[in-house]
């Protein structure tokens, strides 16, 4: 991290601390953490469900904050980050560590004290695992980065499973590890059409340090080791028709748009050319949130049965 140029002339909004905490990914945090409390054979009670998601996402948000900090000079370079708080001079690093450090003390405090220590635990690690393990080190020094940090994305729905029930189950572990598998093929297919952001900032992602045939290669690798990692989900506990029929029409699709990046000719040029990457990224986001959401419809039918 490099010092960031502030302008001290105009104080920070309520705005620019929001957008610190990276809403976006914010939501997919809050989304998969719920359906994991949901799913859970544990039912909370409505209010402290909903502390223990409300300090799930400040503990998200935190990680977000802290991750802004120690990114600064990388954001300032990428086009695609250039206009985060931090480089675009709203607000300043050291304003933005000690919100980050305050809000990840206190998500980590109140889920303890709302459910229990073991939920606790995993958000404090999940908040280290993002900040120091895959921003500090893992993400400037090796292309494998986004596959080992992948794991810090993967860890809400298992926290909030673990705040229903206390324990750790194969079902938290296996939507662990739809995350996990998903986040390569998801983040390379945007490292693909953003490749000169990453070269600009230096950061070793697979598509700058091995090329977009090799990334090409291993998307189809990750999206094939995926589908029955996702299937497997449907034959436990919290699985179903519905969801086996969701994720079978899902998997069908990133398979076929991983195979169609695969068989892209690394000659084609204009302004579309990155038309088939763009359209996996989107449909990766999809790919999960529709998985997430057939889970929490099998926990509905199940309440009705």
């Amino acid at each position: 991290m490099t010092d960031t140029q502030i302008d001290t002339s105009a104080e920070p909004g309520a705005n620019d601390f929001l957008q610190l905490l990276k809403p976006r990914v914010m939501s997919l945090v809050v989304f998969t953490a719920l359906v994991g409390l949901i799913v859970a054979p544990v039912h909370l009670a409505p209010v402290t469900g909903f502390t223990a998601i409300l300090f799930i996402a400040l503990g998200a948000g935190a990680s977000g904050a802290l991750n802004m900090w120690w990114d600064a000079d990388i954001d300032a370079v990428m086009k695609r980050t250039a206009r985060r708080p931090i480089p675009a001079g709203k607000v300043a690093p050291g304003e933005a560590l000690g919100f980050g450090m305050a809000l990840s003390a206190i998500s980590v405090v109140m889920l303890w004290l709302a459910t229990n220590a073991l939920a606790a635990a995993l958000l404090a690690f999940t908040i280290f695992f993002y900040v120091v393990v895959y921003s500090m080190w893992l993400k400037r020094s090796t292309p494998q980065n986004i596959v080992i940090g992948g794991a810090a994305g993967a860890f809400p729905p298992m926290i909030g499973w673990v705040a229903a029930t206390g324990s750790i189950s194969v079902e938290a572990w296996l939507m662990f590890a739809l995350i996990f598998v998903w986040t390569p093929p998801h983040f390379w297919s945007l490292a693909l059409f953003m490749n000169a952001d990453y070269d600009a900032a230096k950061v070793p992602m697979l598509t700058v340090t091995h090329g977009k045939k090799v990334t090409r290669n291993h998307i189809l690798a990750y999206t094939l080791i995926l589908a029955p990692l996702a299937l497997a989900l449907g034959f436990t506990s919290i699985g179903g028709w519905v969801y086996l029929a969701t994720s079978a029409v899902l998997n069908a699709g990133f398979i076929l748009g991983a195979v169609a990046i695969w068989l892209r000719n690394e000659d084609q040029a204009g302004a579309d050319r990155y038309k088939t990457e763009k359209r996996v990224f989107t449909f990766s986001l999809a790919y999960l949130f529709l998985h997430f959401g057939a889970l929490m419809v099998e926990a509905m039918l199940r309440g009705l049965a």
